[in-house]
């Protein structure tokens, strides 16, 4: 049987290396498709986000109990459908509002995948081997995204809304795959001669949230992941429509936008293959003020990144900003990630997993539109430069970080926090 033939490791990589290809084949042309196939301006650009933000804010905790009590396993492969079915709808039906409830379709996928798969493959692997395998994983990652990238570019320059349907499918062909091949042997849920499902998902939901009332590092990290969100939405709708329309593309080698935008993004990949090796030889992952302090670092060396984007009036500099603010942003998720695993128990590893990503989605939802708004009314370049400004309190959550105690190990009995030093 595949499963037995194939280590959790091995799943891990392959999964995060296959997601992340078919993805990339779908971002990569996803805004060019909005703007030059649909026609959207930047607030419909923005309000396309905030759907999957409000569907994402909305079933993250719940989705996020239900593989900590049921199976992370059924959790990934559920989200991984849906993300799938999301994207073959968007690419098939150009209309905003058809667009809107792919994003809510996807948004709901990506709240099963969300937490869900990093609690998994900590509890398969164990605790000390999951920091190092969340950066193994984005690396192999990126690398998976450079691959999708020319296949992106290929299949757009014959029709823009093939990539995203042809992405669609593959994700939905990887759901099949860990069907097959994707095990769980160390997930032990709520046990079922105590409680009900209904009573453990409750007890799950209150074991979460008691362990962040009782570790104040983790309210910090709710409120970094929400102003995060607030710039990340904004940035991630806005900043390839800000250089497709404030800027005349080089007419070398007669290429497309396509071509152009996939470049940037190959680059883009490759550097922050080297970026988050980089994070992995030197930053203690293990450590709660060594990765704080490199977090703080990679946010302020975003901010300035991202406001330099907004200002400038050269094609160069822009491209080499934007590119900066995206390997350093891309630097940030598997930093966090193992941050907030640190003493996790794992009874409600998803859960507070899934809260943190409620926090963003939570700042994406409000910062956004505002973002898509001044886009609007003043342009693309004040959008990136509101942007930029809307990011800098997260540096000084990162300082109250610094301060806090990360090294208390909660734990969980029958949904009763108890704190031991």
């Amino acid at each position: 049987m595949l499963r037995n033939r194939l280590g959790a490791y091995t799943v891990f990589l392959t999964y995060s290396a296959g997601f992340a290809l078919f993805s990339s084949v779908v971002w990569t042309v996803n805004l060019v498709y909005q703007v030059e196939r649909v026609g959207l301006s930047p607030f419909q650009i923005v309000l396309i986000g905030t759907a999957l933000e409000l569907s994402y804010f909305l079933f993250e905790v719940p989705t996020g109990i239900v593989a900590d009590v049921y199976s992370r396993r059924l959790s990934v492969i559920i989200g991984t459908f849906m993300v799938g079915a999301g994207f073959i709808v968007m690419g098939v039906v150009p209309e905003f509002s058809v667009m809107l409830v792919s994003q809510v379709i996807c948004g709901i996928g990506f709240t099963f995948l969300s937490g869900a798969q990093e609690a998994w493959i900590a509890d398969e692997i164990g605790e000390e081997r999951a920091g190092a395998a969340y950066i193994r994983g984005s690396q192999v990652a990126r690398v998976g995204s450079i691959t999708g990238i020319p296949v992106a570019v290929a299949l757009g320059s014959v029709d823009l809304a093939l990539p995203i349907v042809a992405g669609g499918v593959a994700i939905f062909g990887l759901g099949g795959f860990l069907l097959l091949a994707m095990g769980e042997t160390g997930f032990a849920g709520a046990s079922r001669e105590d409680f009900t499902r209904w009573q453990s998902m409750k007890n799950t939901f209150h074991g979460g949230t008691r362990m962040i009332r009782s570790r104040p590092v983790l309210l910090t990290i709710i409120g970094i992941a929400a102003v995060f969100g607030m710039f990340n939405e904004g940035w991630d709708r806005l900043a390839v429509p800000h250089l497709l329309e404030n800027f005349m593309f080089p007419a070398f080698g007669g290429f497309s936008n396509v071509v152009w935008i996939g470049g940037i993004s190959f680059v883009v990949q490759l550097l922050g293959i080297g970026a988050l090796e980089i994070v992995r030889r030197k930053v203690d992952l293990t450590s709660h003020r060594a990765v704080s302090r490199t977090l703080f670092g990679i946010n302020g060396g975003l901010i300035l990144a991202v406001l330099a984007f907004g200002i400038s009036g050269n094609f160069m500099l822009a491209v080499v900003t934007m590119m900066a603010a995206s390997v350093l942003r891309g630097s940030i998720y598997p930093l966090e990630t193992a941050w907030v695993n640190q003493s996790l128990d794992p009874k409600v590893r998803a859960t507070v997993i899934s809260m943190t990503g409620q926090g963003d989605a939570f700042g994406q939802i409000f910062g956004g539109p505002a973002v898509g708004g001044v886009g609007s009314l003043f342009g693309l370049r004040a959008a990136m430069v509101t942007a930029g400004a809307i990011l800098t309190p997260i540096l000084f959550l990162y300082a109250r970080a610094l301060g806090q105690d990360g090294e208390v190990v909660i734990k969980v009995d029958d949904a009763v926090v108890s704190v031991e030093p």
